[in-house]
């Protein structure tokens, strides 16, 4: 009862809350559907129970927070069907759409008691994220942008963004170190999370640090492990896709699953269903230069070594021939003979030049064709974001220009601008 000091009326604090927890009971009898953002678990595995920490943001900021209950028996129902369902756990950072009773603990305060979470919702809620990240990178005209760069015919040097102790990782690597034919890739790895929210600004810190020195490396490879949908949320984010757009290198993705492609791997240049897959894509691009060659190589040694034979034979049985013949005319096949010879080790000689040649010439083409070497002759290649400039029919006075040259890069911003005929 309240009592009275100095003609007030005062409530002990039990007093105002079990008025309040009456007055919470009375109100709210039933059970409600609810939509937030799961910001924590908050798990606990020695009791089972878990106290996950609900929120929901506008604009980027809470709002509104609360705490929750889950007991043990709830969780352990709810936790299955996400297994079965989205092949992963509960886990932070997803937004749910759960069924609680609200009530009021006078010593512990304000909570909901979580009785069910509709996986199906989860999904709803990354299929709707994901069709809004295609819009709007199509709407701004980037999607396609990391599909139009050009991979190195032999795409040796890797910058890899990846955890050092990825399954996935150790698949790509064992695959690559290990191949039979001898084939060497130069591999730099860039560690970054690889899933939940804190896997969106990791990522692209990394591929930052990549762009800034993208002369060094030929493509870019974003490796992780298998998982499921909630698992891949992540990249479907609008933001890294848009990275993945923009970035001067192609972006080769191999992130481990095989149905419904996050809009990440979408714009990549090349994407895998997994990582081992895009280790054999890499060493094919080998393949297809090696092959070829070993074959020119072949063809050009046999070719020589059977002229050699024919000759050789062609030789003895003129010998023989000439067994039967007098002095005299030996004396003229001899010297035929002799004639013969020189001219056959000409054309011999003649022709292994020319295929000598020619195989150097293919690895002039080779070495050409590397933007290094350009590079070391004082060439420069020019840049607007990202694309190489080539004309200067769309250029104008005030865009800014990237220039790299063989130390480094720099920016400059165009002044005065002369077409050509």
């Amino acid at each position: 009862m309240p009592e009275s000091i100095d003609h007030k009326t005062v409530f002990s604090l039990l007093e105002v809350s079990r008025s309040i927890q009456k007055t919470i009971s009375d109100r709210y009898q039933s059970l409600y559907w609810i939509k937030a953002e799961m910001n924590k678990l908050n798990h606990y595995s020695h009791s089972g129970h878990a106290y996950p920490e609900l929120v929901e943001k506008k604009d980027g900021k809470v709002v509104a927070e609360m705490r929750s209950i889950l007991w043990k028996s709830d969780f352990a129902r709810i936790n299955k069907q996400f297994l079965e369902l989205l092949q992963e756990p509960l886990r932070d950072g997803i937004t749910i759409l759960f069924q609680a009773g609200i009530s009021y603990d006078p010593l512990y305060g304000f909570s909901l008691r979580i009785v069910d979470i509709d996986p199906a919702f989860v999904l709803g809620e990354l299929e709707k994220e994901k069709k809004e990240s295609l819009r709007r990178l199509q709407e701004e005209g980037v999607f396609l942008l990391n599909k139009q760069l050009k991979l190195a015919r032999l795409p040796k040097r890797l910058a890899i963004i990846s955890v050092e102790t990825s399954k996935g990782l150790s698949d790509f690597n064992k695959i690559i170190n290990q191949n039979p034919w001898g084939y060497r890739l130069e591999m730099t790895l860039f560690p970054a999370l690889l899933q939940g929210d804190k896997s969106i600004p990791s990522i692209i810190a990394q591929l930052a640090n990549i762009a800034e020195r993208a002369d060094s490396y030929d493509a870019v490879a974003i490796i992780r492990g298998g998982g499921g949908e909630v698992g891949l949320s992540s990249y479907n984010n609008y933001h890294l896709a848009k990275a993945i757009c923009i970035f001067p290198l192609p972006v080769l993705t191999g992130i481990g699953h095989s149905t419904n492609e996050t809009v990440s791997e979408l714009v990549s240049y090349k994407n895998a269903i997994t990582p081992s897959e895009l280790a054999d894509f890499l060493l094919q691009r080998f393949h297809d230069f090696a092959i070829p060659l070993d074959q020119l190589v072949t063809r050009t040694i046999d070719g020589a070594r059977r002229r050699f034979e024919q000759e050789k034979d062609a030789l003895k049985q003129l010998s023989k021939a000439l067994n039967w013949q007098s002095k005299q005319p030996l004396q003229r096949h001899r010297l035929f003979l002799e004639d013969f010879h020189q001219r056959l080790a000409r054309a011999s000689a003649q022709k292994i030049r020319e295929q000598h040649t020619a195989l150097q010439h293919i690895t002039q083409l080779v070495q050409l064709s590397d933007p290094k070497r350009l590079l070391q002759r004082g060439f420069s290649i020019t840049r607007i974001n990202g694309k190489a400039v080539q004309s200067t029919k769309n250029l104008q006075p005030g865009v800014v220009i990237e220039t790299h040259v063989l130390d480094g890069h720099f920016t400059s911003t165009i002044n005065d601008l002369t077409h050509g005929e």
